[in-house]
């Protein structure tokens, strides 16, 4: 069965949401930038670089992504348990690359949790590599 898949669009937030929330190794920021609001600016700032999937009404995939005009950033890529192993996780990245593409972006990056082997061994089946040459370091602004 095929499922279309859109463009994410803020009124889609609170079925997203719930769907980042209820899936394991998806990490939500505290600092607001999770919030409708952040997500919203984001949103705007990238439009057309982030997408949903459905299934009628419901949504069973979803995928943030954007760039910072030099280097593309995918965000809690999910799919609903009950819709793994049917090709939506890699429609929903394909359709992020290749819209960060038309945006001239040729490099993306993607943060996953250590402890998240599922989702390390699914980006390393979709042709992702692991930087062991880099430190993530973080600084939140108050």
């Amino acid at each position: 069965m095929a499922y279309p898949i859109r463009p994410m669009i803020k009124e889609d937030y609170p079925q997203v949401m719930a769907l980042w929330q209820a899936s394991e190794g998806v990490g939500l920021s505290q600092d607001g930038a999770d919030s409708y609001e952040g997500i919203a600016r984001y949103l705007a700032r990238n439009p057309g670089c982030s997408f949903t999937v459905w299934d009628g009404e419901k949504l069973v995939g979803a995928a943030l992504a954007g760039h910072d005009g030099r280097r593309g950033y995918l965000h809690h890529a999910a799919v609903h348990p009950d819709y793994r192993g049917k090709g939506i996780g890699r429609m929903l990245v394909n359709a992020c690359l290749e819209a960060l593409q038309r945006e001239g972006i040729q490099k993306s990056h993607l943060f996953v949790f250590r402890t998240n082997a599922n989702a390390q061994a699914f980006w390393a089946h979709l042709g992702w590599q692991e930087r062991t040459d880099l430190v993530l370091m973080s600084k939140t602004m108050k």
